[in-house]
């Protein structure tokens, strides 16, 4: 099979198109013929410096395709079915195997080019605003990262629950996008100070909820929280070390919490809500945003323009 690979951790140029032995299924799993890659924050983390399960590694958490073979013991699923997966790595391939706990059937008809962007972005997203940021109606929320694919998710699914939806981004063009997605007030942190931008916004009352997928910025997550605020902190797109005075959350009974859906991924909770997501994603109730699409020929190249950060959602890669 085809698969974009690496011999070592580096910058995009580390990854190469290679031929290489094909994914084997195994008991309890499907192989599918893979038809879209989306190439997940973690996928470059990984690349930059995750450990190489073997020589050459193939990156890669999240992709979407056909069945082509049923493990001993697989039921839920058919031959020829069109599913989207997730896995700790070997999503940039032409063909994948994953265990058929962590694979979701597509309705019939749906776009599998949106399907493979789903899982992720959206089940964290869910997660860090309802499951342990509680989020209610009425509350005000700031998205860290507002472009990112756990940002378009998180915007949306904030307003579907009724609240006021505050987003940060490195432009006023990307903010401008997340519109219509039910942005109310955008940031662009590299011309406004986020902290008062945010306090000027709500009146010196703070948020109520903090999405942070960067990791760095958790500082001024943590300076915007009102009482009884809470910040998700679900990632380390920063790439830097996020030091801070969590001192502050003591005076108004403020909380951080940890987000990582891998850890519960293959619980019913999880499994059941992702399908959720998918079926609204689907019947039109949530948007997915797909910025472009490369031949998994040139992975190193979208590596490169995600790290770029123009794009607003998420990259795929085309086997």
């Amino acid at each position: 099979m085809k698969a974009a690979v690496y011999y070592e951790n580096g910058d995009p140029s580390v990854l190469k198109y290679e031929e290489v032995p094909d994914a084997r299924c195994f008991p309890g799993g499907i192989l599918i013929r893979v038809e879209a890659v989306s190439i997940e924050g973690g996928d470059v983390l990984n690349r930059w410096h995750g450990a190489l399960m073997e020589r050459p590694h193939i990156v890669g958490y999240q992709a979407a395709g056909e069945i082509v073979e049923l493990g001993e013991g697989v039921t839920d699923f058919k031959l020829g079915q069109k599913v989207v997966t997730v896995g700790a790595n070997g999503s940039h391939a032409s063909l994948r195997a994953v265990p058929a706990r962590v694979a979701w059937a597509l309705p019939p008809g749906m776009d599998v080019k949106q399907a493979a962007v789903i899982p992720v972005p959206f089940g964290t997203a869910d997660d860090c605003l309802f499951e342990f940021g509680r989020l209610k109606k009425g509350e005000t929320v700031l998205i860290q990262a507002g472009a990112s694919g756990v940002g378009v998710a998180a915007i949306q699914l904030a307003k579907r629950a009724g609240a006021r939806v505050l987003a940060t981004a490195s432009s006023g063009e990307r903010l401008e996008r997340l519109k219509p997605l039910g942005l109310d007030h955008g940031i662009d942190y590299k011309r406004e100070d986020v902290v008062q931008a945010v306090m000027k916004l709500t009146g010196n009352q703070g948020v109520d909820v903090v999405v942070d997928p960067v990791g760095t910025t958790l500082a001024a997550s943590i300076a915007v929280l009102g009482y009884r605020g809470r910040v998700s902190l679900v990632g380390q797109a920063g790439r830097g070390d996020a030091k801070v005075d969590v001192s502050a959350l003591m005076p108004g009974n403020r909380s951080i919490t940890g987000v990582f859906l891998g850890a519960e991924i293959a619980t019913d909770r999880v499994h059941n809500n992702i399908q959720r997501l998918i079926e609204d994603v689907a019947k039109g109730e949530l948007k997915v945003l797909i910025d472009r699409t490369f031949p998994l020929s040139e992975a190193a190249a979208a590596h490169a323009y995600i790290e770029s950060r123009q794009a607003v959602g998420r990259v795929l890669l085309i086997p």
